[in-house]
């Protein structure tokens, strides 16, 4: 874009505005005179009525040239009439009923010629605006002097001041804008330098870059870092940071840039600039060695986002969680603890006693989804510090004894349990958090099933792992959310539309402890035909084959 342009652009934009401010203006004016006039008959507060019809003409007159006259063909200075013009009119108003509070209407054409005009327009309309308020003043023999009479002109003043103010901060702004657009005119001149592009690239991103020399010297570093790296002090020291906990203060030479400058190499560390308390900001960093053509150090990258706004929600999240948790937690310990009281009674039935035994696993079994959920809230990367403690255990049997126990809520929903495809599998994993696993995918796919479905479950084995697959014919995932299915928190828009509860961290816990035991979970789905888990997990212990 050549100056030339820029000019001309500019110049139709001021003709455009110019024209747009004489009609608005001018319409406002006569919106307010109107109603003001319309509420004063109502209330019948006109004593002269011939001037009120006389002021109301000419406002609607001078309306009437604003809108019938191309503003942007003539010099601006005509346009000056109709303010002008407008306050012989608000005159007229006044001297309908003094009282009324006509004279309030002098802000308009004020902020009108003050705006638009410049200091000589501020000038020339407060000797108009206050000269016709203190003539109509001085020709009503009925004016007492009150503080009123001095406080309108004082507003009069004071807002064509501050209109005056705001256009030439307008004007200011304009002329900021007009002077990057000359500088972005000169860039793409001289684009075909690379390091201009690769700057302006840089520039365009919201993630701070920092390119660093071999020396840890800084050869290139962008506007969104600059404005991320505020907190560092121009000095010989930087602000505080802190490591990802909030709490535990970093020396200098500790600090990201300064371990990027030694040559060090990490993957989105979480710092903390700012001490405790409103204002900090959480950056994550990242710092990748350069290699020339030969293999030697020839810099470093260094690339930092501001996630202050993602750790804050999770960290609210998390402590809802915990919150939430420790709730349960309390009852559920008094639950168990009595059904270990009644458990140690000689005084029970064998039916009532295999009941109280089921209750009783069950609960544990929750208190350590519990124990889960408080671990969720304390982890602030993402995954679940999960405690596993393999042996040898009979996958089939664990699988056998989930399924009875989610039997009676399926018969519910008179939805079939197939169980025909497990097979004896033994491997060495953590039984109680393996059942909490296939709960978990069992549990969904009868929760999500449709009534009268099917879920088949199977049990096989290869040569070095156990595999578990649950396949459902329920509703589906959709492509588009199936990616986020083991996210902390996540429900599908269709499950949240509907009655069905969740907290959305069953698959999320399932696949750490899965992963955990250094297997995987998968899935696939589609809308409308069903769902097939596909569990993976070792035989052997690690570095042994039986």
């Amino acid at each position: 874009m050549s100056n030339g342009t820029i000019s001309r652009w500019r110049s139709m934009r001021a003709d455009r505005t110019r024209e747009r401010t004489v009609v608005l203006n001018q319409l406002l004016l006569g919106v307010v005179a109107l109603l003001a006039a319309v509420v004063a008959f109502s209330m019948d507060a006109i004593k002269v009525v011939e001037m009120l019809l006389s002021g109301l003409l000419l406002v609607a007159v001078l309306t009437g040239v604003a809108l019938a006259v191309p503003w942007n063909r003539i010099h601006a200075l005509w346009s000056a009439l109709l303010p002008i013009g407008d306050i012989l009119a608000i005159a007229l108003l006044r001297e309908s009923n003094p009282s009324a509070g006509y004279s309030l209407l002098l802000i308009y054409p004020a902020m009108w010629i003050a705006g638009t005009f410049g200091l000589p327009g501020l000038i020339v309309v407060n000797v108009l605006a206050n000269g016709a308020y203190w003539l109509t003043v001085a020709l009503d023999p009925e004016q007492s002097f009150a503080p009123v009479v001095i406080l309108i002109p004082m507003m009069i003043i004071a807002v064509s001041t501050t209109s005056y103010l705001a256009a030439r901060r307008a004007t200011a702004q304009r002329s900021l804008l007009d002077a990057q657009a000359r500088l972005l005119a000169r860039a793409v001149e001289r684009a075909r330098r690379q390091e201009d592009m690769v700057t302006e690239v840089l520039d365009a991103v919201d993630f701070g870059v920092i390119r660093l020399g071999v020396g840890g010297e800084e050869s290139v570093r962008n506007e969104a870092h600059a404005r991320m790296q505020r907190m560092l002090a121009s000095g010989i020291s930087e602000q505080a940071a802190f490591a990802e906990d909030g709490l535990t203060e970093l020396g200098i030479e500790a600090t990201p840039l300064a371990r990027a400058r030694r040559g060090e190499t990490f993957d989105g560390e979480l710092v903390w600039y700012g001490r405790p308390g409103r204002g900090r900001r959480a950056l994550s960093v990242t710092s990748r060695a350069l290699e020339g053509t030969t293999g030697e150090r020839v810099g470093g990258i260094v690339v930092s986002r501001d996630v202050t706004d993602e750790v804050m929600a999770l960290r609210a999240r998390e402590d809802l969680v915990a919150s939430v948790s420790h709730e349960l937690r309390t009852p559920l310990t008094a639950i168990l603890g009595y059904l270990e009281l009644v458990l140690d009674g000689d005084d029970l039935s064998a039916g009532s006693r295999r009941g109280l035994e089921v209750a009783e696993r069950n609960a544990a079994r929750l208190l350590d989804i519990i124990a889960d959920l408080l671990a969720v809230s304390a982890d602030h990367h993402g995954g679940v510090s999960l405690s596993v403690r393999p042996e040898q255990a009979s996958v089939d049997e664990i699988v056998h004894a989930s399924i009875e126990a989610l039997t009676p809520r399926a018969a519910e929903r008179q939805i079939t349990l197939d169980d025909a495809g497990i097979e004896e599998v033994t491997a060495f994993i953590d039984a109680l958090r393996i059942r909490q696993v296939i709960d978990n995918v069992i549990g969904n796919a009868v929760k999500y099933n449709v009534d009268g479905g099917r879920v088949e479950v199977g049990v096989t084995a290869d040569v070095d792992h156990a595999w578990i697959v649950v396949r459902d014919y329920g509703t589906g995932i959709s492509a588009e959310e199936l990616p986020r299915l083991f996210e902390r928190f996540f429900r599908a828009d269709a499950v949240r539309k509907t009655t069905t509860h969740g907290s959305g961290l069953g698959l999320s816990i399932s696949r750490d402890i899965v992963r955990a035991h250094g297997g995987e979970i998968t899935v696939q789905s589609e809308i409308g035909i069903g769902s097939t888990f596909l569990i993976r997990l070792p035989l052997f212990e690690k570095g042994r084959r039986s």
